[in-house]
């Protein structure tokens, strides 16, 4: 069903956009086998239809992006946010033709959909676009703000970090950061964060800027990267006390004090202790060890096959795209990205991405405290009004209950402290019900069983999005 709206009284554009989807096995039939393979606009069928019923299309146009459908989504984020930029321009001018006029942009962003818009964000700044439309909401949903390289030191971190990133085309390598974007030396996603950058001044301009990140059961984004975290408090949810937001009880954390230890000293060390120590040895990495040893035999083969074939016909497809053979004009969306210098498998792999542990910053160490700068803004509802405010942390010492430090790379915190200068509201998400969160956090297929991410859908549409 068609959710776009036929009014023209709306001024309000909100566009949704789509990511990188996986297979769902458990669902997967003839009739929906194409339609599940790659993300499509179908996903936001549900987030759509929400949006329509909290807000009549009197007041809000909605442009879900049908662009980067399918295997589309191979040809990486540059392209992806250049497609989404002439769709949004492009929809806004057939608007005026019908005599309507767009004042407000808003962008909505699920998974790999997150990156595109903020890339798109740049773009649309850098050609003025925010001189005339005012930009309101940037929202996303499970999105790999840093990246989906796991935390993880020596040989194995090179076996999964650069052998998965093979598999994807120009979107493997840039999730996995291992591209050189536009010849700056860096990988985009290190350019997208970039403080200097159009992207980031792109983004800073939006009224408001939110995050729902699930911190379990996220086979394709875990919660450090889609939360735009150093840490995960979340690891061993037995041993702690979870708070909810109230009202969404049993799915959204309180954002200013999500868990808190069960018994102090004792909690501390049977759950964040006994992650380091396990993430340093080979027993706490026999999970990875024995998905490879089954999973290479039975599924590689294939699925690298598949993969070839996809990233040649995105590579061909991308050549086009650079000629101007693709039906949009790349000069048009290419600006300088690094202002005030001269220079500046989310699908077969993310069941063995999901059992490796994480590895750790050992405490006490130079490495570990070099990234103790506070970073992660929280939400403060003491600053006057129902709704809640945006406070930075002050300095503040170290808790012995604050969870380790991840092993992130170097680039990846200074990621975080862009960012989070920015400003972002973030709220976790809790699904434990099903074990796909990474779908159910939208609801991207109408069944019982992803009910708590209607939860997640009311909270957004009662407490986040502004109109």
């Amino acid at each position: 069903m068609d959710y776009t709206g036929e009014s023209q009284e709306a001024q309000h554009l909100c566009v949704l956009v789509h990511g990188y989807a996986t297979i769902d096995t458990h669902v997967l039939t003839r009739a929906n086998r194409h339609t599940s393979l790659w993300g499509n606009p179908n996903h936001l069928a549900f987030m759509a239809k929400s949006l329509r019923e909290k807000h009549p299309e009197e007041s809000l146009h909605i442009l879900v992006a049908k662009r980067n459908s399918n295997s589309f989504t191979y040809d990486g984020i540059e392209l992806g946010g250049e497609r989404v930029c002439q769709e949004i321009e492009e929809e806004i001018e057939k608007l005026a033709k019908k005599g309507q006029d767009i004042k407000k942009l808003s962008l909505v962003g699920y998974s790999l959909g997150g990156l595109v818009i903020r890339y798109a964000a740049g773009l649309l700044d850098s050609k003025g676009f925010f001189e005339k439309i005012q930009p309101v909401n940037f929202h996303t949903f499970a999105s790999p703000h840093l990246g989906v390289r796991t935390p993880l030191r020596g040989w194995h971190n090179h076996v999964w970090n650069v052998l998965g990133a093979r598999t994807l085309s120009a979107s493997g390598r840039q999730l996995f950061t291992i591209d050189n974007f536009r010849d700056t030396g860096k990988p985009l996603l290190e350019v997208l964060a970039d403080p200097d950058s159009i992207f980031i001044k792109g983004l800073a301009k939006f009224q408001r800027r939110t995050l729902y990140a699930n911190v379990v059961n996220d086979r394709s984004a875990v919660y450090y990267t889609t939360g735009i975290s150093k840490t995960d408090p979340f690891t061993h949810l037995d041993k702690v006390k979870i708070n909810y937001v109230p009202g969404y009880d049993d799915v959204i954390l309180d954002p200013t004090d999500p868990v808190v230890p069960l018994d102090s000293e004792e909690a501390h060390e049977t759950a964040y202790g006994g992650i380091i120590r396990a993430s340093q040895t080979t027993l706490g990495r026999l999970p990875f060890f024995l998905a490879m040893i089954i999973f290479i035999p039975v599924g590689v083969v294939a699925f690298l096959i598949n993969s070839g074939v996809q990233s040649l016909r995105s590579n061909r497809r991308i050549r086009l795209h650079e000629r101007g053979l693709a039906g949009i004009q790349p000069g048009n969306y290419r600006f300088p990205l690094i202002t005030n210098m001269r220079e500046a498998v989310e699908d077969v792999y993310e069941n063995i991405n999901s059992s490796q542990s994480n590895e750790y910053l050992v405490a006490g160490t130079e490495e570990e405290a070099a990234q103790e700068e506070p970073s992660s803004p929280k939400l403060d509802r003491t600053q006057g009004g129902s709704r809640p405010c945006l406070a930075r942390q002050a300095s503040e010492k170290k808790s012995p209950h604050d969870p380790p430090t991840l092993a992130l790379a170097p680039y990846q915190f200074r990621m975080i402290q862009a960012l989070d200068n920015v400003g972002w509201r973030k709220y976790p998400v809790y699904i434990h019900k099903v074990r796909h969160s990474h779908a159910a956090i939208i609801v991207r297929m109408d069944k019982a069983s992803f009910d708590e991410g209607r939860v997640v859908m009311k909270h957004w549409l009662e407490e986040e999005f502004i109109l």
